[in-house]
């Protein structure tokens, strides 16, 4: 959430980055503006009737400890205190409404992007930052991961069907245990470069939603349970920095890294077709997020090496991949700045997105009230980072892909210690 203050000071700036994000409201920011003017004089007149009234109060007090009685309680029932009363009654009960508006109003817009994020509506506006690996030659029989899935009893997508719906896969055999492999490696890196595991509650609240910012702008793409007013995860980067709501750190807390693997639940499995079959989009998938804690003088290079984090993970799992700094109207609606990575699928011959890392700044905490004391002992917002290290979904399938051989599919190597075998066959 942007603050009022900024919004006030920078109005210019702020049309500014919000067209560049495509934001197709920008007559909010004078609403806003003149919201909190309002506020502002409605509160400078609640405290100077306050005033008065601490002064009528101080007055009643003295004519009591002087035995004056009457005289208090004259001046407690007056025409002109009763009228001050309804004053700050009647003032308080209008700013409440007004501050309601206010906050309604500023929900409503999205995180600034970064003054690198390059203008465009679509993701075919992306800037490619580099590319890396060599994309493999397949023969032209090569089979696509749903074939291949099929062929050596990995996933079972229509049992899938049978006990929840589409885009819930079942994963048997070798595809389990390569899903649980994965997972594994992905903590264990992540432990490596100095992230704290958690274990998460896979159900999360409004108010845990709204410090994130899935809510109110994703409602309609999370799984609701209505009986509880819960929702489903959509990633544990909810949950994770949830942990940090209200939270007041110190300096020398920082940076903040935890790291954590939860199934991820998502409503929009997108359109039928290629470009959604098999494990391209799921409704429920496994994945293992990574979040920083930062201060806000830092959060950028942070970025850098959460970015060149996922990446290692890429190249040691040998996956030819290229990074994307998202273009403005690609953005989501939190995100300041956006580092997209994508693995290329040699059986389908495309781009498929398995990592995006992003920087808050402090459009998160301001939400969450997540602070830190600075070296003055004064409090402000801290920067929030996360990435997806990895998602697995979209990993298998290159990896069931790009691996095939006429003797079977190769495991990679820093695999093998984890699922105990190199081949499926």
């Amino acid at each position: 959430m942007l603050q009022v203050s900024y919004i006030r000071d920078n109005r210019e700036q702020v049309l500014e980055r919000l067209a560049v994000k495509n934001f197709k409201q920008p007559q909010l920011v004078d609403e806003i503006i003149q919201l909190d003017e309002k506020r502002r004089q409605v509160q400078s007149m609640l405290d100077a009737l306050k005033a008065s009234d601490n002064l009528v109060s101080k007055r009643i007090g003295e004519f009591m400890r002087e035995g004056k009685k009457a005289e208090a309680d004259n001046l407690k029932t007056s025409e002109a205190n009763q009228g001050l009363k309804e004053d700050i009654k009647r003032n308080s009960e209008f700013l409440s409404a007004t501050e309601d508006e206010l906050q309604q109003k500023i929900v409503l817009l999205p995180n600034l992007p970064h003054s690198s994020v390059p203008l465009g509506t679509t993701p075919e506006e992306n800037e490619v930052v580099l590319e890396n690996g060599a994309k493999p030659n397949l023969p032209t029989d090569a089979l696509p991961h749903w074939e291949l899935a099929t062929k050596y009893n990995l996933i079972d997508f229509e049992l899938g069907v049978k006990i929840t719906g589409a885009g819930f896969p079942v994963y048997k055999g070798k595809g389990a245990k390569l899903q649980r492999a994965l997972i594994a490696y992905f903590l264990d890196e992540a432990e490596k470069a100095g992230y704290s595991e958690v274990m998460l509650p896979l159900l999360v609240n409004e108010a845990s939603g709204f410090g994130t910012g899935q809510l109110p702008d994703k409602e309609g793409q999370m799984y609701f349970v209505g009986q509880d007013n819960l929702y489903l995860i959509p990633t544990a980067e909810v949950p994770i920095t949830n942990l940090y709501r209200d939270v007041i750190l110190k300096a020398d807390e920082l940076p903040v890294k935890n790291c954590g693997y939860t199934p991820c639940f998502r409503r929009e499995a997108g359109s039928y077709g290629a470009h959604v079959r098999g494990l391209n989009r799921l409704h429920q998938f496994d994945k293992v997020e990574i979040v920083q804690v930062v201060h806000p003088d830092t959060s950028y290079e942070v970025l850098e090496g959460m970015s060149a984090h996922v990446q290692s993970l890429l190249q040691n799992l040998g996956l030819p991949y290229r990074v994307l700094r998202l273009c403005g109207g690609d953005m989501s609606f939190t995100a300041a700045l956006t580092y997209d990575m994508e693995t290329w699928s040699a059986a389908q011959q495309r781009w498929l997105e398995v990592s995006s890392v992003s920087n808050f700044e402090t459009f998160q905490s301001n939400r969450l009230k997540l602070r830190f004391r600075n070296s003055e002992g004064k409090t402000q917002l801290a920067h929030t980072l996360n990435g997806s290290a990895l998602a697995l979904p979209r990993i298998v399938a290159t990896l069931l892909e790009n691996n095939q051989t006429e003797r079977g599919i190769k495991i990679p190597e820093v695999l093998v210690p984890y699922t105990k075998f190199e081949w499926i066959n």
